[in-house]
Protein backbone atom coordinates (compact mmCIF):
# COMPACT_ATOMS: atom_id res chain seq x y z
CA UNK A 1 0.00 0.00 0.00
CA UNK A 2 1.55 3.59 -0.94
CA UNK A 3 2.41 5.67 2.06
CA UNK A 4 0.40 8.31 3.43
CA UNK A 5 0.44 11.54 1.62
CA UNK A 6 0.08 13.59 4.92
CA UNK A 7 1.15 17.07 3.14
CA UNK A 8 -1.50 16.07 0.74
CA UNK A 9 -4.36 16.03 3.61
CA UNK A 10 -3.09 18.97 6.15
CA UNK A 11 -3.75 21.10 2.73
CA UNK A 12 -7.53 19.36 1.93
CA UNK A 13 -8.24 20.08 5.56
CA UNK A 14 -6.88 23.07 5.77
CA UNK A 15 -10.03 24.03 3.42
CA UNK A 16 -12.93 23.11 5.32
CA UNK A 17 -12.85 19.61 3.30
CA UNK A 18 -13.21 15.94 4.42
CA UNK A 19 -11.05 13.62 2.59
CA UNK A 20 -12.80 9.97 1.23
CA UNK A 21 -13.80 7.76 3.01
CA UNK A 22 -10.64 5.30 2.73
CA UNK A 23 -8.07 8.11 2.94
CA UNK A 24 -9.89 9.20 6.15
CA UNK A 25 -9.75 5.48 7.36
CA UNK A 26 -5.99 5.38 6.75
CA UNK A 27 -5.23 8.55 8.78
CA UNK A 28 -7.49 7.26 11.52
CA UNK A 29 -5.34 4.11 11.63
CA UNK A 30 -1.95 5.87 11.61
CA UNK A 31 -3.27 8.36 13.97
CA UNK A 32 -3.99 5.37 16.54
CA UNK A 33 -0.75 4.01 15.95
CA UNK A 34 1.01 7.23 17.51
CA UNK A 35 -1.14 7.56 20.40
CA UNK A 36 -0.84 4.23 21.26
CA UNK A 37 3.11 4.93 22.32
CA UNK A 38 1.67 8.18 24.43
CA UNK A 39 1.38 8.13 28.12
CA UNK A 40 -2.19 8.62 29.71
CA UNK A 41 -0.41 11.78 31.37
CA UNK A 42 1.62 12.73 28.23
CA UNK A 43 4.95 14.87 29.16
CA UNK A 44 4.84 18.20 27.07
CA UNK A 45 7.66 20.95 27.45
CA UNK A 46 7.85 24.58 27.25
CA UNK A 47 6.75 26.98 25.62
CA UNK A 48 3.33 25.27 24.66
CA UNK A 49 0.08 26.60 23.90
CA UNK A 50 -3.51 25.58 25.22
CA UNK A 51 -6.34 25.45 23.71
CA UNK A 52 -10.02 25.01 25.25
CA UNK A 53 -13.07 23.10 23.32
CA UNK A 54 -13.60 23.52 19.65
CA UNK A 55 -16.62 22.20 19.25
CA UNK A 56 -17.02 21.75 15.39
CA UNK A 57 -16.65 25.62 14.90
CA UNK A 58 -13.66 25.05 12.17
CA UNK A 59 -13.18 28.51 10.91
CA UNK A 60 -12.47 29.75 14.43
CA UNK A 61 -9.86 27.11 15.03
CA UNK A 62 -8.21 28.57 11.81
CA UNK A 63 -8.81 32.14 13.61
CA UNK A 64 -6.91 30.31 16.74
CA UNK A 65 -3.65 29.29 14.37
CA UNK A 66 -3.67 32.76 13.23
CA UNK A 67 -3.64 34.08 17.05
CA UNK A 68 -1.21 31.61 18.44
CA UNK A 69 0.84 30.84 15.32
CA UNK A 70 0.80 27.93 12.89
CA UNK A 71 1.61 24.48 13.72
CA UNK A 72 5.04 23.34 13.77
CA UNK A 73 5.99 26.67 14.93
CA UNK A 74 3.52 26.63 17.60
CA UNK A 75 3.96 23.81 20.17
CA UNK A 76 -0.11 23.47 21.04
CA UNK A 77 -2.21 21.15 23.70
CA UNK A 78 -5.81 20.97 22.88
CA UNK A 79 -7.79 19.82 26.05
CA UNK A 80 -10.74 17.81 24.11
CA UNK A 81 -13.97 18.55 22.54
CA UNK A 82 -13.17 18.58 19.50
CA UNK A 83 -16.52 17.69 17.82
CA UNK A 84 -20.39 18.07 18.14
CA UNK A 85 -22.74 21.64 18.00
CA UNK A 86 -20.48 23.45 15.30
CA UNK A 87 -20.74 22.98 11.54
CA UNK A 88 -17.91 21.56 11.14
CA UNK A 89 -17.18 18.61 13.43
CA UNK A 90 -15.69 16.54 10.65
CA UNK A 91 -13.49 18.66 9.12
CA UNK A 92 -12.35 20.12 12.54
CA UNK A 93 -11.75 16.94 13.61
CA UNK A 94 -9.87 15.90 10.36
CA UNK A 95 -7.29 18.57 10.26
CA UNK A 96 -6.54 18.35 13.46
CA UNK A 97 -5.61 14.35 12.60
CA UNK A 98 -3.73 15.41 9.62
CA UNK A 99 -1.99 17.82 11.87
CA UNK A 100 -1.19 15.01 14.25
CA UNK A 101 -0.20 12.60 11.84
CA UNK A 102 2.03 15.07 9.95
CA UNK A 103 3.66 16.93 13.36
CA UNK A 104 3.12 14.52 16.00
CA UNK A 105 5.55 16.31 18.92
CA UNK A 106 3.95 19.43 17.75
CA UNK A 107 0.34 19.15 18.84
CA UNK A 108 -1.35 17.25 21.65
CA UNK A 109 -4.70 15.55 21.81
CA UNK A 110 -6.52 15.31 24.83
CA UNK A 111 -9.98 13.39 25.27
CA UNK A 112 -12.69 15.86 26.34
CA UNK A 113 -16.41 14.43 27.24
CA UNK A 114 -17.31 14.53 23.89
CA UNK A 115 -15.30 12.38 22.53
CA UNK A 116 -17.46 9.32 23.27
CA UNK A 117 -19.94 7.19 21.25
CA UNK A 118 -22.54 8.08 23.31
CA UNK A 119 -22.42 11.19 23.25
CA UNK A 120 -22.20 11.95 19.61
CA UNK A 121 -24.94 10.40 18.55
CA UNK A 122 -26.84 13.24 20.38
CA UNK A 123 -25.00 16.06 19.87
CA UNK A 124 -24.36 16.26 16.40
CA UNK A 125 -21.21 14.07 15.38
CA UNK A 126 -22.58 10.76 14.15
CA UNK A 127 -25.50 12.78 12.06
CA UNK A 128 -22.79 15.06 10.40
CA UNK A 129 -21.05 11.96 9.26
CA UNK A 130 -23.74 10.28 7.87
CA UNK A 131 -25.15 13.25 6.30
CA UNK A 132 -21.58 13.77 4.48
CA UNK A 133 -20.68 10.37 3.86
CA UNK A 134 -24.34 8.68 3.87
CA UNK A 135 -22.75 6.17 6.14
CA UNK A 136 -21.49 5.77 9.80
CA UNK A 137 -18.04 4.21 9.08
CA UNK A 138 -15.91 7.68 8.82
CA UNK A 139 -18.05 8.06 12.70
CA UNK A 140 -16.77 4.48 13.78
CA UNK A 141 -13.07 5.36 12.34
CA UNK A 142 -13.08 8.55 14.86
CA UNK A 143 -14.45 6.90 17.42
CA UNK A 144 -11.48 4.52 17.65
CA UNK A 145 -9.46 7.68 17.49
CA UNK A 146 -11.81 8.77 20.85
CA UNK A 147 -10.58 5.58 22.58
CA UNK A 148 -6.59 6.14 22.02
CA UNK A 149 -6.52 9.93 22.95
CA UNK A 150 -4.21 10.47 25.66
CA UNK A 151 -6.38 11.64 28.89
CA UNK A 152 -3.61 14.63 30.09
CA UNK A 153 -0.87 16.35 29.49
CA UNK A 154 2.28 17.56 31.91
CA UNK A 155 3.42 20.40 30.97
CA UNK A 156 7.54 20.49 32.45
CA UNK A 157 6.49 18.47 35.32
CA UNK A 158 4.38 21.41 37.06
CA UNK A 159 1.65 21.88 35.05
CA UNK A 160 -1.67 19.28 34.41
CA UNK A 161 -3.71 19.57 31.70
CA UNK A 162 -7.12 18.27 31.14
CA UNK A 163 -10.63 18.14 29.84
CA UNK A 164 -13.11 18.60 33.06
CA UNK A 165 -11.24 18.22 36.79
CA UNK A 166 -10.37 16.31 39.60
CA UNK A 167 -11.85 12.81 41.04
CA UNK A 168 -12.42 11.97 44.63
CA UNK A 169 -10.22 8.54 42.93
CA UNK A 170 -7.45 10.36 42.32
CA UNK A 171 -4.64 11.23 44.54
CA UNK A 172 -1.09 11.24 42.40
CA UNK A 173 -0.16 11.48 38.89
CA UNK A 174 0.07 7.84 38.58
CA UNK A 175 -3.45 6.58 39.54
CA UNK A 176 -4.28 8.71 36.20
CA UNK A 177 -1.15 7.12 34.19
CA UNK A 178 -2.75 3.33 35.30
CA UNK A 179 -6.45 3.82 34.01
CA UNK A 180 -7.17 1.91 30.82
CA UNK A 181 -7.97 4.36 28.65
CA UNK A 182 -8.71 2.47 25.31
CA UNK A 183 -12.98 2.32 25.75
CA UNK A 184 -15.50 4.18 25.83
CA UNK A 185 -15.56 6.84 28.71
CA UNK A 186 -17.61 4.97 31.46
CA UNK A 187 -20.85 6.20 33.43
CA UNK A 188 -18.37 6.80 36.60
CA UNK A 189 -15.33 6.52 38.27
CA UNK A 190 -11.81 8.23 38.01
CA UNK A 191 -11.93 8.23 33.76
CA UNK A 192 -15.43 9.75 33.73
CA UNK A 193 -14.33 11.73 36.66
CA UNK A 194 -11.32 13.54 34.48
CA UNK A 195 -13.18 14.25 31.81
CA UNK A 196 -16.91 15.65 33.44
CA UNK A 197 -15.96 17.02 36.69
CA UNK A 198 -16.06 20.84 37.41
CA UNK A 199 -14.63 23.84 40.09
CA UNK A 200 -17.30 25.58 42.25
CA UNK A 201 -17.29 27.53 45.17
CA UNK A 202 -18.16 24.51 47.81
CA UNK A 203 -15.62 22.56 50.76
CA UNK A 204 -14.90 19.54 49.07
CA UNK A 205 -16.59 17.58 46.67
CA UNK A 206 -20.75 17.68 45.38
CA UNK A 207 -22.96 16.44 43.27
CA UNK A 208 -22.78 17.31 39.49
CA UNK A 209 -25.56 19.11 38.12
CA UNK A 210 -24.39 17.64 34.86
CA UNK A 211 -25.78 13.89 35.96
CA UNK A 212 -21.72 12.56 35.56
CA UNK A 213 -18.45 14.21 37.44
CA UNK A 214 -18.05 15.94 40.59
CA UNK A 215 -18.07 19.76 41.53
CA UNK A 216 -14.71 20.28 43.71
CA UNK A 217 -13.60 22.92 45.87
CA UNK A 218 -10.30 25.09 46.85
CA UNK A 219 -9.57 23.10 49.51
CA UNK A 220 -9.38 19.59 47.03
CA UNK A 221 -7.52 21.83 44.58
CA UNK A 222 -4.92 22.89 46.42
CA UNK A 223 -4.41 19.07 48.05
CA UNK A 224 -3.71 17.52 44.74
CA UNK A 225 -1.38 20.55 43.28
CA UNK A 226 0.39 20.50 46.71
CA UNK A 227 0.72 16.56 46.61
CA UNK A 228 2.21 16.35 42.89
CA UNK A 229 4.17 19.26 43.13
CA UNK A 230 1.70 21.01 40.51
CA UNK A 231 1.78 24.70 40.07
CA UNK A 232 -1.24 25.02 38.00
CA UNK A 233 -3.92 22.80 36.44
CA UNK A 234 -5.41 23.65 33.21
CA UNK A 235 -8.27 22.64 31.96
CA UNK A 236 -11.91 23.15 29.99
CA UNK A 237 -15.33 21.86 29.37
CA UNK A 238 -17.28 25.16 30.67
CA UNK A 239 -17.75 28.18 28.53
CA UNK A 240 -16.16 31.68 29.87
CA UNK A 241 -17.47 34.62 28.44
CA UNK A 242 -14.14 36.19 28.93
CA UNK A 243 -11.96 33.54 27.56
CA UNK A 244 -10.10 32.32 30.37
CA UNK A 245 -10.87 32.26 34.47
CA UNK A 246 -8.30 31.83 36.86
CA UNK A 247 -10.01 30.27 40.60
CA UNK A 248 -8.81 28.92 43.62
CA UNK A 249 -5.69 31.60 44.30
CA UNK A 250 -5.32 31.00 40.64
CA UNK A 251 -4.16 27.57 41.30
CA UNK A 252 -6.73 26.14 38.63
CA UNK A 253 -7.54 27.71 35.23
CA UNK A 254 -10.55 27.30 32.65
CA UNK A 255 -9.43 28.05 28.70
CA UNK A 256 -12.50 27.98 26.61
CA UNK A 257 -11.36 28.85 22.47
CA UNK A 258 -14.99 28.51 20.92
CA UNK A 259 -16.14 32.35 20.16
CA UNK A 260 -19.49 33.25 19.89
CA UNK A 261 -20.16 29.88 20.91
CA UNK A 262 -22.76 27.70 19.09
CA UNK A 263 -22.82 30.62 16.99
CA UNK A 264 -24.97 32.90 19.48
CA UNK A 265 -23.46 32.70 23.29
CA UNK A 266 -21.35 36.15 21.66
CA UNK A 267 -18.45 35.34 24.39
CA UNK A 268 -14.92 36.23 23.56
CA UNK A 269 -12.05 33.06 23.16
CA UNK A 270 -9.00 32.67 24.55
CA UNK A 271 -6.01 30.65 24.56
CA UNK A 272 -2.92 30.28 27.54
CA UNK A 273 0.69 30.11 26.02
CA UNK A 274 2.97 29.33 28.69
CA UNK A 275 6.78 30.42 28.09
CA UNK A 276 7.85 28.41 30.84
CA UNK A 277 5.91 27.17 33.83
CA UNK A 278 6.01 30.80 35.55
CA UNK A 279 5.62 33.03 32.66
CA UNK A 280 1.80 32.57 31.18
CA UNK A 281 -0.23 35.09 28.63
CA UNK A 282 -3.21 34.64 27.75
CA UNK A 283 -4.62 35.50 24.29
CA UNK A 284 -7.86 36.14 23.41
CA UNK A 285 -9.60 36.11 19.89
CA UNK A 286 -13.45 36.74 18.44
CA UNK A 287 -14.95 34.53 16.23
CA UNK A 288 -14.95 35.21 12.07
CA UNK A 289 -17.56 37.27 10.64
CA UNK A 290 -19.97 35.19 8.13
CA UNK A 291 -18.34 36.72 5.76
CA UNK A 292 -15.24 34.87 5.99
CA UNK A 293 -16.96 31.50 6.36
CA UNK A 294 -18.66 31.41 3.18
CA UNK A 295 -15.51 31.38 0.60
CA UNK A 296 -14.13 28.06 1.47
CA UNK A 297 -17.68 26.51 1.76
CA UNK A 298 -18.37 26.74 -1.83
CA UNK A 299 -15.18 26.11 -2.90
CA UNK A 300 -16.08 22.47 -3.55
CA UNK A 301 -13.96 20.35 -5.42
CA UNK A 302 -15.83 16.50 -4.65
CA UNK A 303 -15.01 14.48 -3.48
CA UNK A 304 -13.55 16.32 -0.67
CA UNK A 305 -16.21 19.43 -0.19
CA UNK A 306 -18.09 20.11 2.69
CA UNK A 307 -22.19 20.78 1.47
CA UNK A 308 -23.39 23.86 1.80
CA UNK A 309 -24.44 24.58 5.40
CA UNK A 310 -28.18 24.94 4.62
CA UNK A 311 -30.44 25.51 7.76
CA UNK A 312 -31.31 21.77 7.21
CA UNK A 313 -27.38 20.89 7.26
CA UNK A 314 -26.88 23.04 10.11
CA UNK A 315 -29.05 21.15 12.29
CA UNK A 316 -28.54 17.70 11.39
CA UNK A 317 -24.59 19.06 12.01
CA UNK A 318 -26.22 20.36 15.54
CA UNK A 319 -27.20 16.68 16.83
CA UNK A 320 -30.64 18.18 16.33
CA UNK A 321 -31.86 14.86 15.01
CA UNK A 322 -34.12 14.33 11.89
CA UNK A 323 -37.51 16.38 11.89
CA UNK A 324 -36.81 19.13 14.32
CA UNK A 325 -37.14 22.47 13.49
CA UNK A 326 -35.36 24.71 15.50
CA UNK A 327 -33.64 25.27 19.15
CA UNK A 328 -34.39 27.75 22.36
CA UNK A 329 -32.36 28.89 25.10
CA UNK A 330 -33.20 27.31 28.49
CA UNK A 331 -31.59 28.56 31.95
CA UNK A 332 -30.30 25.98 33.86
CA UNK A 333 -30.58 25.95 37.79
CA UNK A 334 -28.87 24.21 40.78
CA UNK A 335 -30.08 20.32 40.95
CA UNK A 336 -29.21 17.87 43.14
CA UNK A 337 -28.29 17.87 46.84
CA UNK A 338 -25.12 19.42 47.98
CA UNK A 339 -24.57 20.91 44.92
CA UNK A 340 -24.45 24.45 45.80
CA UNK A 341 -25.64 27.04 43.55
CA UNK A 342 -25.55 26.57 40.24
CA UNK A 343 -21.92 27.53 37.89
CA UNK A 344 -22.94 31.38 37.66
CA UNK A 345 -21.96 34.25 35.44
CA UNK A 346 -18.27 33.56 35.89
CA UNK A 347 -18.64 30.82 33.72
CA UNK A 348 -21.33 32.18 31.35
CA UNK A 349 -24.77 31.92 32.17
CA UNK A 350 -25.13 28.25 32.35
CA UNK A 351 -27.72 27.79 28.98
CA UNK A 352 -29.35 24.84 27.24
CA UNK A 353 -29.37 24.72 23.74
CA UNK A 354 -32.43 22.65 23.45
CA UNK A 355 -34.05 21.02 20.38
CA UNK A 356 -37.86 22.10 19.56
CA UNK A 357 -39.80 19.20 18.98
CA UNK A 358 -41.04 18.45 15.64
CA UNK A 359 -45.38 19.35 15.77
CA UNK A 360 -45.67 15.62 15.51
CA UNK A 361 -44.15 14.78 18.71
CA UNK A 362 -46.02 17.77 20.81
CA UNK A 363 -48.95 16.39 22.85
CA UNK A 364 -52.40 17.23 21.67
CA UNK A 365 -54.38 18.81 24.17
CA UNK A 366 -58.12 16.19 24.27
CA UNK A 367 -61.06 18.16 23.68
CA UNK A 368 -63.65 17.16 26.55
CA UNK A 369 -66.28 14.08 24.90
CA UNK A 370 -69.70 15.82 24.60
CA UNK A 371 -72.98 14.86 25.39
CA UNK A 372 -72.09 12.48 28.40
CA UNK A 373 -70.53 12.25 31.21
CA UNK A 374 -66.96 11.07 31.46
CA UNK A 375 -66.43 7.20 31.33
CA UNK A 376 -70.13 7.58 30.14
CA UNK A 377 -69.97 6.38 26.35
CA UNK A 378 -72.39 8.70 26.01
CA UNK A 379 -71.99 11.37 23.06
CA UNK A 380 -68.86 11.20 21.26
CA UNK A 381 -65.23 12.30 21.31
CA UNK A 382 -63.84 15.04 18.67
CA UNK A 383 -61.67 13.88 16.33
CA UNK A 384 -58.07 14.37 17.16
CA UNK A 385 -55.48 15.43 14.91
CA UNK A 386 -53.51 12.50 12.51
CA UNK A 387 -51.06 11.46 14.31
CA UNK A 388 -52.71 9.77 16.94
CA UNK A 389 -52.79 12.75 19.67
CA UNK A 390 -51.03 13.37 22.90
CA UNK A 391 -51.18 9.08 23.38
CA UNK A 392 -49.26 8.70 20.65
CA UNK A 393 -46.85 11.49 21.03
CA UNK A 394 -46.20 10.10 24.68
CA UNK A 395 -45.53 6.66 22.82
CA UNK A 396 -43.45 8.36 20.41
CA UNK A 397 -41.54 10.83 22.53
CA UNK A 398 -40.93 7.22 24.70
CA UNK A 399 -39.28 5.61 21.69
CA UNK A 400 -37.03 8.43 20.97
CA UNK A 401 -33.18 7.66 22.66
CA UNK A 402 -33.06 8.96 25.96
CA UNK A 403 -30.18 11.59 26.92
CA UNK A 404 -27.92 10.06 29.65
CA UNK A 405 -28.46 12.95 31.37
CA UNK A 406 -32.56 12.04 31.59
CA UNK A 407 -31.55 8.99 32.83
CA UNK A 408 -29.50 10.47 35.76
CA UNK A 409 -32.85 13.02 36.33
CA UNK A 410 -30.50 15.62 34.86
CA UNK A 411 -31.33 17.58 31.65
CA UNK A 412 -28.03 18.15 29.05
CA UNK A 413 -27.32 21.91 28.45
CA UNK A 414 -25.29 22.60 25.71
CA UNK A 415 -24.32 26.37 26.72
CA UNK A 416 -21.64 26.32 29.54
CA UNK A 417 -20.07 23.23 29.29
CA UNK A 418 -21.57 22.80 32.06
CA UNK A 419 -23.64 19.59 32.22
CA UNK A 420 -23.17 16.04 32.61
CA UNK A 421 -23.26 13.51 29.70
CA UNK A 422 -26.10 15.83 29.71
CA UNK A 423 -24.18 19.18 29.65
CA UNK A 424 -20.73 20.06 27.93
CA UNK A 425 -18.76 22.13 26.45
Amino acid sequence: MAPLDLDKYVEIARLCKYLPENDLKRLCDYVCDLLLEESNVQPVSTPVTVCGDIHGQFYDLCELFRTGGQVPDTNYIFMGDFVDRGYYSLETFTYLLALKAKWPDRITLLRGNHESRQITQVYGFYDECQTKYGNANAWRYCTKVFDMLTIAALIDEQILCVHGGLSPDIKTLDQIRTIERNQEIPHKGAFCDLVWSDPEDVDTWAISPRGAGWLFGAKVTNEFVHINNLKLICRAHQLVHEGYKFMFDEKLVTVWSAPNYCYRCGNIASIMVFKDVNTREPKLFRAVPDSERIPCVFNKVPPYASPRPTVNNALRAHGAGPGVRGFRFRPRGASGSGAGRAPGRRHGAEHALLPLPPPRHRPVRREPVRGGARGSGGGRARRQPRGGGAAEARGRAARLPRRPEERAGQREEPGDEGAGPGNHA
